[in-house]
C-alpha cells in the first residue's frame, strides 16, 4: 500500500517542534493552517529544521560564498535619469488611494481601525 500523501512520514531522530513554537511561527508568518493539518505541517517543519542542522554541520572551509546558484551576469538596464511617472497615472492602477498616496493594509503592529 503506497504511503498517504497527506501524512508526513519521518524517520526517527527528526527534530520536534513544540505546539507552542509551531503556533508562534504560524502567527509570525501570518499563515492560516487548519487544525486538521497542524500535526502534518509541524512534522514537516521539524524535518526541515533537522535538514538545516545537518547542513550546518558540513565543513565549508574554502568554499566561496555565492549569491546565486548559476554564475551568470544579471542584465541590468542603464541607470539613467528620466521623467517620473505622473502621480495620477501611478495612482490610477492602485487598489486603494487616499490623499494622493497608495493605501495598503497595515503589516506591522496592531490592526488599524481604518480599513
Amino acid at each position: 500500500m503506497p504511503p498517504d500523501p497527506g501524512v508526513c512520514y519521518l524517520p526517527p531522530g527528526i527534530m520536534t517542534v513544540s505546539l507552542e513554537e509551531f503556533h508562534a511561527t504560524v502567527q509570525l508568518a501570518k499563515l492560516d493552517i487548519p487544525d486538521t493539518d497542524v500535526e502534518r505541517y509541524r512534522a514537516a517543519l521539524g524535518a526541515i529544521l533537522d535538514y538545516v542542522e545537518q547542513l550546518s554541520a558540513l565543513d565549508t572551509t574554502g568554499v566561496e560564498p555565492m549569491t546565486h546558484a548559476v554564475a551568470e551576469a544579471t542584465p541590468l538596464r542603464e541607470d539613467a535619469l528620466r521623467e517620473p511617472l505622473p502621480r495620477d497615472e501611478a495612482l490610477a492602477s492602485a487598489g486603494k488611494a487616499r490623499d494622493n498616496h497608495f493605501q495598503v493594509p497595515q503589516v506591522t503592529g496592531t490592526e488599524s481601525s481604518d480599513k
